[in-house]
């Protein structure tokens, strides 16, 4: 496992997250950002590109758009070594990602709010946060992955000593991804499943 270059933090909660990618600064890995993340960072003096820099392509549809990108998820997905891949992301100009520190909309959060429209809680769906996590899941043996902020001291750590996370680390931070994706779904469902579609405004005048 080689050096660790590059990381891509875009987080609804915020918490530890100034020390953490300070710390990742000092170590000289190169950090990749959007939105609220990016501008919490660089108020706090720490480097960071936008993604919209590092994929050439601006955020749109109201940031519906903006980590859904070949340079993303190629950089999350292709096996280091894979001779192959290490091919196409050369023709292609593709630069690895080697930590994704994500987490998502609050979905549960927003629909507990009794007042909450099914427009609202649509909203509250986040599309590129799980699609990123299972990426970079997927490809733990060479991808790390967090969560939940309780885990930065500890991917930290392993970085200063080996110069990466070890792998059974990355196992369990994958493990903890798709505890969380699944969790994820199961409330979008079970939130959607209650919707009276014949009484809600949201499905009036629809076809």
């Amino acid at each position: 496992m080689g050096k660790m270059q590059r990381a891509l933090i875009s987080l609804t909660d915020k918490s530890g997250i100034e020390d953490f990618a300070r710390q990742l600064e000092d170590l000289g890995i190169e950090i990749l950002s959007t939105g609220g993340t990016a501008k919490k960072m660089r108020e706090n003096g720490i480097a960071v590109k936008d993604v919209s820099e590092f994929t050439g392509f601006p955020e749109m549809l109201d940031g519906r758009v903006k980590t859904l990108h070949p340079r993303v998820h190629g950089g999350i997905l292709y096996l280091r070594g894979n001779a192959s891949h290490e091919e196409q992301m050369a023709a292609h100009g593709l630069q690895q990602i080697d930590l994704v520190a994500v987490n998502l909309y609050a979905f549960d959060k927003a629909t507990r709010d009794p007042n909450c429209t099914v427009a609202n809680a649509i909203e509250n769906i986040d599309i590129g946060g799980p699609t990123m996590l299972r990426a970079a899941a997927k490809n733990f043996q060479y991808v790390t992955v967090i969560v939940d902020p309780a885990d930065y001291p500890q991917v930290l750590a392993e970085i200063k000593e080996h110069g990466n996370t070890i792998l059974v680390t990355r196992f369990r931070l994958a493990l903890k991804v798709f505890q969380l994706t699944s969790s994820y779904d199961t409330a979008i469902a079970a939130w959607l499943a209650k919707v009276d579609t014949a009484a809600n405004a949201h499905f009036k005048g629809g076809a």
